[in-house]
């Protein structure tokens, strides 16, 4: 098998104390695994694949206080509320040689499921459409985005994403996302 060497990154980003973010294109699923088996030992870099593209990500002390604090209230309000839940964190999600996904937070509610319930990523960047389109492929029944203090929540119907303003997953539907209370 031939291996195309890796080119230069198309996009760096790089601010102290944020997200380091890699995005490498035109890349096969077979050196997509090679470079992720490079990474195995390394608990804080996070890797995606999509339609040829790899991006690495090296989550900052922000993006690991906030995922932190939201799960904790995630749970607490599960707990409080007697949800059976089964937290999931940055489980791998993967379609063998189409998408694999590390996402931020992520959990099954009432049993435990091979695709989890609900995934939570939160964004110091801008927010990728191919993010959902990952998430589409994968069948993951709701996504919510966290930025800038603020949730924008999406439900899979017809396998597309639509914009919800309230969880419609039925253990936490009571959630009120705005507010982080119980409505």
């Amino acid at each position: 098998m031939t291996q195309t060497p890796l080119r230069t990154p198309v996009n760096i980003t790089q601010v102290k104390e944020q997200d380091q973010w890699l995005t490498y294109s035109g890349l096969t699923w077979e050196q997509f695994k090679l470079i992720q088996a490079g990474f195995a030992d390394s608990k804080r870099v996070r890797i995606f694949y999509y339609k040829g593209t790899i991006e690495i990500i090296m989550p900052g002390r922000a993006h690991e206080f906030y995922k932190t604090i939201i799960g904790f209230l995630i749970e607490l309000f599960c707990l409080e509320s007697n949800i059976e839940f089964e937290p999931t964190g940055s489980m791998t999600q993967q379609i063998e040689g189409k998408v694999s996904v590390e996402p931020d937070e992520s959990y099954c509610f009432g049993t435990s499921k091979p695709t989890p319930d609900l995934v939570i990523e939160f964004i110091f960047t801008s927010v990728s459409p191919k993010k959902l389109q990952r998430y589409q492929v994968l069948g993951i029944p709701e996504v919510w985005f966290w930025q800038d203090g603020v949730f924008s929540l999406y439900r899979l119907r017809d396998n597309n994403y639509e914009a919800i303003s309230h969880s419609e997953i039925a253990e936490i539907a009571a959630l009120d996302i705005e507010l982080g209370t119980c409505s």
